[in-house]
């Protein structure tokens, strides 16, 4: 299974296409495009994410599974603290998926899909605060940015080494990245954008 990122991406190229654009940031943020606006959605991605990784940490069956989930849930917080911004009333959409999810192999494939939407997000963020002059900001969003693709490879490995069902990992995984698209394209319809046209 060690090809199951490359084939994740492939698989989703054109909904991961959008949610990599500035269409995407801008219905992460409501329309809000400000540097409060930006933080406060990134702060509260960081919120929920930690508090699902912990509860993956506290009860996960699988040892080492667990101990990488209780890593995960330790960048998160380290993610809310560098972002330092009350978090956006709504988390994503994403974490009603996640939270329905009670195996090792189902958790190990929303990690990994989790980590790859989220980057996408962050990515436009690094964009947003250096096209906004704030390269202090955009210095610690990158810092965010490293953590999650240093993610996707532990967790690819992770997936080689723990799981055991491919079609499970991978079912949960493209439930996450479909979860994350059908919000990105519902919230920009609901602005009267038409999302579809947004490469």
């Amino acid at each position: 299974m060690s090809d199951i990122l490359d084939s994740l991406r492939d698989a989703h190229e054109t909904p991961l296409s959008r949610l990599g654009s500035s269409k995407a940031l801008y219905a992460v943020t409501g329309g809000e495009m400000s540097g409060d606006a930006v933080r406060a959605a990134a702060a509260a991605e960081a919120d929920v994410a930690t508090d699902l990784f912990d509860q993956w940490a506290a009860d996960d069956p699988n040892d080492e599974a667990a101990a990488l989930f209780s890593d995960l849930a330790d960048t998160a917080r380290a993610h809310a603290d560098t972002v330092d911004a009350d978090p956006a009333a709504n988390a994503p959409n994403v974490y009603g998926v996640l939270d329905d999810f009670d195996t090792t192999d189902e958790r190990l494939g929303g990690a990994l899909a989790r980590a790859l939407v989220s980057l996408k997000t962050v990515e436009q963020m690094v964009g947003f605060f250096i096209g906004d002059a704030d390269p202090k900001t955009a210095n610690s969003f990158r810092t965010l940015k490293s953590d999650l693709q240093d993610q996707l490879d532990t967790l690819a490995d992770a997936i080689d080494e723990l799981a055991d069902d491919d079609a499970v990992v991978r079912e949960a995984a493209d439930a996450v990245v479909e979860a994350a698209y059908d919000e990105y394209v519902e919230t920009l319809e609901g602005m009267g954008i038409k999302p579809k046209n947004v490469c």
